[in-house]
C-alpha cells in the first residue's frame, strides 16, 4: 500500500513549479562531483605539486570530511531560514571553493579551498533535498526524488568527462567545471519561493513535532528509527566505496588496463543503471513500496559483492556495476524519503544534515578501514566481508515497515 494523495504544497509554501524543479535537479547534479570532477587529473596534480599518494588523495576526499562536519550546522540554519537563501549561498561558496583551483599552485591553499567546497557542498545537498521534500507530496515527491537520482548520476558521469577533456589543457583547467554553480546560485534566488521551512501536515506520515526545535543529537535520541537509518547510510556508503576504490585493481587482475574500459566499468554502467531506476522510481514505489525496494537494493549489493569476489572473467564482472547502480538508484531516494518520515517536519533540515554526515562520513572513512584490510589480505577477503555486511543489512530490513502504511493508518484513525 502506498501514499496516493495528490501532490500539494505544504501550507504557507508555494508549490514546486517547473522552474523550481529544474533548478533543484541541476543543483543535485553537483552532489557527486566534489572529487570526481578532478579525479582524471589527480596524478598530474600529484606530480606538479610534488605530493605523496596520501596528500593527493586528500585533495579528492577532504571535502567529504568538511561536508560531514558542517552538515549539522547547515541543517539547523535551513530549519530556521528555509532552503532558498542557504542553497544560494552554498552554491556560491561551492563555485568559489572549487573554481579556485584554476589559479592556486600551493597545496595547503588548495586544500583550504577544497574544505570551503565541502561546506558549500553540504548546503547544496541539504537544501536541495529539503526543498524537494517540502514542495512535493505523494506521487509527485516520489517522481521528483527519482528524477533527482537520475540527475545526480548524470552529473557523476558528465562532469568527470568534461574535466577529463579540459585536463588536456592543464591540470588547472578541470576546476572550471565547478563554476557552473554560480549561475545556479542566481537561479535559486529567482526561482525558489521565499518561504519558511515545511510544517507538519495531518497524517503525512512524518514524526510529529513538539514545537521547540532541538539539536541533532537530541533528534537522534528522540527518534531511534532516524538513528537506525543514519547508521544504515554510514554502513552502506562505506561498503559501496569498496567497489568504487578497488574495482580498477580487480580489473587490472583480470587484464583490463585500458582506462576507457575502466571508466566504462566504474562509471558508465553504474550511472546508467541508477539513472534508469530514477526514471521509473515513482512507478516502482507505487507498486512495491519503500520497504520492499530497500530489500531489493540490499539483495543487489550482496550479489554484486559476491560476483566481485569470485568473477574470473571481465564480462562476468560487468554485473558488478550494473547491480551496484541498481541498488544505489533505489537506495538514494528511498532512504531520503524514509529519513524524512522518521523526523518532525519542522526539523527536516537537521534530519537531512544527519543523512549527509552519515553519507559522506562513510565515504571518507571507508578507505581508511578497507584499504589496510585488503592490502594485508586480498580483494576477495574485503569483498566477502562486504557481502556479509550487506547480507546482514538485508535481513535487518525485513523489520522495516513502509511509512505509507503507517500514514494510511493515521488518516483512518482520525477519520474514524
Amino acid at each position: 500500500m502506498t501514499d496516493t494523495r495528490p501532490a500539494e504544497p505544504v501550507p504557507g509554501v508555494a508549490g514546486g513549479g517547473r522552474a523550481v524543479l529544474v533548478v533543484l535537479l541541476l543543483a543535485s547534479t553537483l552532489g557527486v562531483m566534489g572529487g570526481a570532477a578532478i579525479a582524471p587529473v589527480i596524478e598530474l596534480i600529484r606530480q606538479s605539486l610534488n605530493l605523496g599518494s596520501t596528500q593527493a588523495g586528500l585533495i579528492l576526499t577532504c571535502h567529504s570530511l568538511a561536508i560531514a562536519v558542517a552538515s549539522p550546522l547547515v541543517g539547523r540554519l535551513t530549519d530556521r531560514l528555509g532552503p532558498r537563501r542557504p542553497l544560494a549561498a552554498g552554491l556560491a561558496l561551492y563555485a568559489v571553493g572549487g573554481g579556485a583551483g584554476l589559479f592556486v599552485d600551493s597545496y595547503s591553499v588548495l586544500l583550504a579551498f577544497r574544505l570551503l567546497l565541502g561546506i558549500g557542498g553540504a548546503a547544496v545537498f541539504i537544501c536541495s533535498t529539503v526543498a524537494l521534500l517540502t514542495l512535493y507530496r505523494g506521487n509527485a515527491r516520489d517522481r521528483a526524488m527519482g528524477w533527482r537520482t537520475t540527475a545526480t548520476t548524470a552529473g557523476g558521469f558528465l562532469y568527470p568527462v568534461a574535466a577529463g577533456a579540459l585536463g588536456n589543457l592543464s591540470w588547472h583547467a578541470p576546476f572550471a567545471v565547478y563554476l557552473v554553480a554560480l549561475p545556479l546560485s542566481l537561479a535559486t534566488l529567482l526561482a525558489l519561493p521565499s518561504a519558511p521551512p515545511g510544517r507538519a501536515e495531518p497524517g503525512d506520515g512524518s514524526a510529529s513535532g513538539t514545537g521547540a526545535k532541538r539539536g541533532a543529537l537530541q533528534l537522534l535520541r528522540r527518534h531511534p528509527k532516524l538513528t537506525a537509518l543514519c547508521g544504515l547510510w554510514v554502513v552502506t556508503t562505506g561498503l559501496m566505496m569498496v567497489l568504487a576504490v578497488f574495482l580498477p585493481r580487480r580489473l587490472d587482475q583480470l587484464g583490463i588496463h585500458n582506462t576507457l574500459l575502466v571508466a566504462l566499468y566504474g562509471t558508465v554502467i553504474a550511472s546508467a543503471a541508477a539513472g534508469a531506476v530514477g526514471l521509473t522510481y515513482a512507478k516502482l514505489t507505487a507498486r512495491l513500496g519503500h520497504a520492499v525496494l530497500m530489500r531489493i537494493a540490499a539483495g543487489a549489493w550482496t550479489t554484486a559483492f559476491l560476483v566481485f569476489a569470485f568473477a574470473d572473467h571481465a564480462l562476468t564482472l560487468l554485473l558488478v556495476p550494473a547491480l551496484t547502480g541498481l541498488g544505489n538508484g533505489i537506495a538514494m531516494p528511498t532512504l531520503t524519503v524514509l529519513v524524512d518520515h522518521a523526523a518532525p517536519p519542522e526539523q527536516r533540515g537537521t534530519a537531512t544534515s544527519l543523512q549527509a554526515t552519515a553519507l559522506f562520513g562513510g565515504q571518507f572513512g571507508s578507505p581508511l578501514i578497507f584499504g589496510p584490510l585488503i592490502d594485508s589480505t586480498s580483494i576477495m577477503t574485503g569483498a566477502l566481508i562486504s557481502a556479509a555486511g550487506t547480507a546482514v543489512i538485508l535481513i535487518a530490513l525485513f523489520r522495516l515497515k513502509d511509512p505509507a502504511r503507517r500514514s494510511a493508518a493515521v488518516r483512518a484513525s482520525r477519520s474514524g
